[in-house]
């Protein structure tokens, strides 16, 4: 299966919502436009999205005479495209990079980490992996085995040690390997536990004090947690200032509206998305194809 057909594959649950109101030979009425509008609400876009788009796109229907659904699908995914903030630069590609991965349990930190270490591999970017959660059971190992996988140093400390200290040492430990690309796993934080983002504010601020790279501060979102995700990722931005998003879990089970809520909303660019398993299905962000794939094609 290709990247598009990943893609495709995992938004199937968005567009078949989607697909419904372009079916063959429907109008452009006000029934079409208040469908419009609840299918996007319903896809976990939020209404504030949802609101703007359809009138954006009514204005067009009027402007360019399309009075049949299908008319508008390609606009459709134009417009959605739109409502994506581009990135200014991608931290993974555009080296000498340090990345700390922020989020909540089980959004899917360990695993892009790896899958991002080996990518860098690949491409013959010198990689070190930072293990920050030592409190989590079996994370460091984990992350070691990932390490082991992608071919890519892990520089840990023992369970229980400060987080904010294991980042230090692993900046400091990356600087004297040379290496281009450092990524730190850091441990899983409630977004509703003050206690616990302060002290992951303070990992945020010794990591960028130290460490002479450009330092990028990403969130890891699961997209099945659909509307809770957007306050997820509203408690991160405020109390970490936030460079961009990771998006996993779009395997099917999931609302792809969400990462247009969150990007938009917040004002952040999405790096990469998750779609599958495997090191291949996690892809770079593509805003118009991720569009197209949540749209559907034309009849």
């Amino acid at each position: 299966m290709g990247l598009l057909d990943s893609l495709k594959d995992g938004l199937k649950r968005s567009r078949e919502a989607i697909n419904e109101i372009f079916y063959m030979g429907g109008e452009v009425d006000e029934d079409f436009w208040e469908d419009l509008e609840d299918t996007l609400v319903m896809g976990d876009m939020g209404a504030e999205v949802a609101m703007r788009v359809t009138d954006d796109l009514r204005e067009q229907a009027a402007r360019e005479n399309l009075t049949r659904a299908e008319q508008l699908r390609d606009a459709l995914a134009y417009r959605l495209a739109a409502e994506f903030p581009a990135a200014g630069r991608d931290p993974f590609t555009d080296v000498p990079s340090c990345v700390l991965f922020v989020g909540i349990n089980g959004a899917g930190k360990t695993t892009t980490v790896g899958k991002l270490a080996g990518r860098a591999r690949e491409a013959g970017v010198s990689c070190v992996i930072g293990g920050a959660d030592t409190f989590r059971a079996a994370a460091i190992e984990q992350l070691e085995v990932w390490g082991e996988r992608a071919g890519v140093d892990v520089v840990t400390r023992e369970r229980g040690a400060d987080p904010a200290s294991v980042c230090y040492d692993v900046v400091e430990e990356a600087e004297k390997r040379g290496a281009e690309l450092v990524l730190i796993d850091t441990a899983g934080r409630l977004h509703t536990s003050a206690d616990l983002m302060r002290e992951l504010a303070k990992v945020v601020s010794v990591t960028r004090k130290r460490c002479q790279l450009p330092v990028s501060v990403v969130l890891v979102i699961d997209a099945t947690t659909g509307q809770n995700g957007l306050n997820q990722a509203r408690e991160f931005n405020d109390a970490l200032e936030l460079d961009g998003l990771i998006v996993t879990k779009l395997d099917g089970t999931a609302k792809g509206g969400i990462a247009l809520a969150i990007s938009s909303q917040l004002g952040l660019p999405i790096y990469r998305i998750g779609v599958g398993e495997t090191i291949d299905d996690l892809q770079t962000f593509d805003a118009l194809e991720f569009c197209r794939a949540l749209v559907g094609e034309g009849m």
